[in-house]
């Protein structure tokens, strides 16, 4: 385990996991609300930072829909998922007056936020805290890493489709690690494969294995493959724990050993 050097509001985080894709729609913020859920149900106090400013889904992915954000002695609480209090977000969905509203600012705006984000939230104690960030390599990411290298980062989860153009696009990624000295977790392959919702059968609709090939080439860890399922898609729509509606899934298996493999990381 990690240990910070310093005290602030991350001081009781034991350890701050990356999301990151190439490219948008490949199901980012999907994978880190499964991601939360299943090491909620792995028995862990799990935290996401959404600083995805421009397309804050994580919110309505966990139908906490927009409750007033408080304030307490250590800065911002942060809004929890769960009646256990076991799921803690925060995201500028929880700041907007109005949901449809345009977030129309410059870099320097953003950066600032995200800084906030970062050193004012009172996120208490969380065994993993997941930062779901915006696609690419901007002003959002290079300020999430220059706020969190305070306080420490373990690394990144790559989020990339089977196709050659978002596995191209997650080798940019994966530069941007090497470059900014981030370690890299693993590779999760989403929309790997559809499951029919009639007969259960798990058809390639795109291609397969892109992500499992990405890394291979550039030795990274393969985390796992995670296919298009109606049901994870409703789950998501609704705002319902799918993990806890649908355990006798293929999805179900795979989103669990993606975040039990994820989880042995951390720990070794």
């Amino acid at each position: 385990m990690m240990l910070s050097i310093e005290k602030g509001n991350l001081h009781q985080v034991k350890h701050v996991v990356l999301v990151l894709s190439g490219k948008g729609g490949v199901g980012k913020s999907t994978i880190t609300t499964e991601l939360a859920l299943a090491l909620i149900h792995a028995g862990k106090k799990v935290g996401i930072l959404d600083v995805d400013l421009c397309g804050p889904s994580i919110p309505r992915m966990l139908r906490v829909g927009k409750p007033e954000v408080h304030q307490c002695d250590a800065g911002w609480v942060p809004v929890y998922a769960d009646p256990q209090q076991q799921l803690a977000i925060m995201s500028i969905g929880f700041l907007l007056e109005d949901s449809d509203e345009a977030v129309i600012w410059r870099g320097p705006k953003k950066t600032a936020l995200i800084g906030q984000f970062v050193s004012d939230v009172a996120w208490g104690e969380l065994d993993v805290l997941l930062v779901d960030t915006p696609p690419g390599t901007s002003d959002e990411h290079l300020a999430v890493l220059e706020n969190l290298r305070k306080h420490r980062v373990d690394g990144a989860v790559l989020v990339t489709t089977p196709q050659a153009v978002s596995t191209g696009d997650v080798r940019r990624e994966i530069t941007f690690c090497k470059k900014t000295a981030v370690k890299i977790l693993g590779i999760v392959e989403n929309m790997s494969g559809f499951v029919c919702p009639h007969c259960s059968e798990c058809s390639n609709i795109f291609s397969k294995g892109g992500g499992e090939e990405l890394a291979k080439l550039t030795g990274s860890v393969f985390l796992g493959s995670v296919p298009l399922d109606p049901l994870l898609a409703a789950s998501l729509e609704e705002g319902q724990d799918f993990l806890q509606a649908f355990p006798d899934s293929s999805t179900y298996t795979a989103i669990s050993q993606i975040a039990n493999t994820l989880l042995s990381s951390l720990d070794a």
